[in-house]
């Protein structure tokens, strides 16, 4: 069993800022992580779009159920190893790498935007089948249902839990910046302790900085823009 369960969806920006963080500590603290999966199409299944998301949200948070899909083939033919490399490169293609049409939105969910990515991880082609294999979606679903049983329902992603069966779960921590290297474990023993005392259950502010991605035009120099997320998300109502 893995020291760190980290449950990512691939398009969202927050979580692919924080694996880069738990990347930074693992190398650090030599843990072991299994990339797991949460999908917000599926948290959001029955949420009325239109009426509380920005108009990119649903085509946005489809593609990554279908990228999901590919993940959890990705697994059943190359392991656990297969799907950290899957998710390193699809968020340095998402969110590293300057803005592009091709990468935005839905079309994250096309062949045209993983085939490359799968080349350039060296995995096979073949594996961009399962962006239709609904099948899947009930591997994702579990997953998405256990990710959610560890925190409760209002969260997003990503969500991690540290020392499973027994250790601590939560939500984020949300950051926008990600911190130096000499700075990444004094920020996760700090998490990890509020996190692990004893009837603790939230700390919170839902304004929150753009983060500090190329793909969403920021660069590391810049302070994103500030939002409120209430209700842990851009709705557009609360």
């Amino acid at each position: 069993m893995a020291d760190i369960d980290f449950y990512f969806d691939p398009v969202c920006p927050f979580a692919w800022m924080t694996s880069t963080w738990v990347r930074l500590v693992r190398a650090q603290r030599d843990y072991t992580v299994d990339w797991r999966f949460i999908s917000l199409r599926l948290v959001n299944a029955d949420v009325d779009y239109d009426a509380q998301f920005p108009p990119e949200y649903e085509a946005g948070h489809t593609a990554g159920l279908r990228l999901l899909r590919v993940a959890a083939r990705t697994r059943d033919e190359h392991g656990q190893p297969g799907v950290g490399t899957l998710y390193e490169a699809l968020g340095r293609r998402i969110f590293d790498s300057p803005p592009e049409e091709a990468s935005t939105g839905g079309n994250r969910g096309t062949r045209a935007f993983l085939e490359p990515v799968l080349e350039h991880a060296g995995l096979p082609v073949e594996l961009a089948d399962a962006l239709e294999e609904e099948g899947y979606d009930s591997v994702v679903q579990a997953e998405t249902d256990q990710a959610l049983s560890l925190t409760g329902k209002d969260v997003g992603t990503p969500i991690i839990h540290f020392q499973p069966p027994a250790g601590v779960a939560f939500f984020g921590p949300v950051i926008s910046r990600l911190p130096a290297e000499a700075d990444a474990v004094a920020l996760w023993d700090h998490v990890v302790g509020l996190a692990s005392f004893p009837g603790f259950a939230e700390l919170k502010r839902s304004l929150r900085e753009l983060p500090q991605l190329p793909g969403l035009g920021v660069d590391v120099d810049e302070v994103g823009v500030t939002e409120d997320w209430h209700g842990g998300s851009r709705r557009l109502k609360k």
